[in-house]
């Protein structure tokens, strides 16, 4: 979101979250993309929005194509930075960070083959991290021993100078990860990526005035709140007609 609106600065923005099926990370694949797909469809509807992005690595890396068969308008998705990654390493030897879903799903592992597989790349699969952001997010105080713990398989690795946030969440902990670390890291993000090839795409673009438009698919006050901090006015519900989560 500050990406694009470093680039787009006159762009109206409206915010969607699934915060009533949080974290997708953990969530069955199948069940995920018929969910994704109803809500981003929601969303769109509701909001009359020129251009999507879904700004979650799970839901890119799953539904991408599902979003792109069912809507009209641009849909830009959110990758893990691999390529920025490999680049930026002196070792070639980069972290992912990232949710369980994201850390070895198919997609990924293209992205590795194409872009990085010069590279060793230590993988952990933090979904607690998550959790964490949204709780910095809502002003809540943060689990800095998980995070440590969390985190150690980086730092095992002295080679490794380089992490990619492989999730959308992760850069809200930015100065937690950083204090985390016991020496100088890189932490790459896609969000400037993003915010460019959003510019890159988007025609039609409606301009800001006063708080923007947002939805959530449940109540909540302290994302209420937070959302009114980052400039978006109470969020509307968001109906989203989809199948019940199934049980384990």
């Amino acid at each position: 979101m500050a990406a694009i609106r470093h680039r787009l600065p006159g762009a109206a923005l409206a915010y969607v979250c699934d915060n009533a099926m949080l974290p997708y990370g953990t969530k069955p694949d199948a069940w995920l993309v018929a969910r994704i797909a109803d809500v981003c469809c929601a969303a769109v509807a509701a909001s009359n929005a020129s251009a999507l992005v879904i700004a979650c690595n799970t839901a890119s890396t799953l539904a991408l194509r599902e979003l792109r068969m069912r809507l009209s308008i641009p849909v830009i998705g959110t990758v893990p930075a691999i390529k920025p990654a490999a680049m930026a390493t002196r070792s070639d030897t980069f972290g992912l960070l990232a949710t369980s879903a994201t850390v070895r799903r198919p997609y990924t592992e293209s992205l590795i083959h194409d872009f990085a597989a010069h590279c060793r790349i230590i993988r952990v699969a933090a979904d607690c991290l998550v959790t964490q952001a949204e709780r910095k997010l809502r002003g809540l105080a943060i689990d800095r021993v998980e995070m440590n713990r969390e985190l150690t398989p980086f730092w095992v690795v002295a080679e490794l100078d380089t992490v990619v946030l492989g999730c959308t969440h992760f850069p809200l902990l930015r100065d937690e990860l950083d204090a985390c670390a016991p020496r100088p890291i890189t932490w790459v993000d896609s969000g400037d990526a993003i915010a460019r090839r959003v510019a890159q795409i988007v025609t039609e673009i409606a301009p800001a005035g006063g708080m923007e438009s947002a939805w959530s698919s449940a109540p909540d006050l302290a994302l209420t709140q937070a959302l009114k901090e980052h400039g978006f006015d109470s969020p509307q519900p968001l109906q989203v007609l989809s199948a019940p989560l199934p049980q384990r």
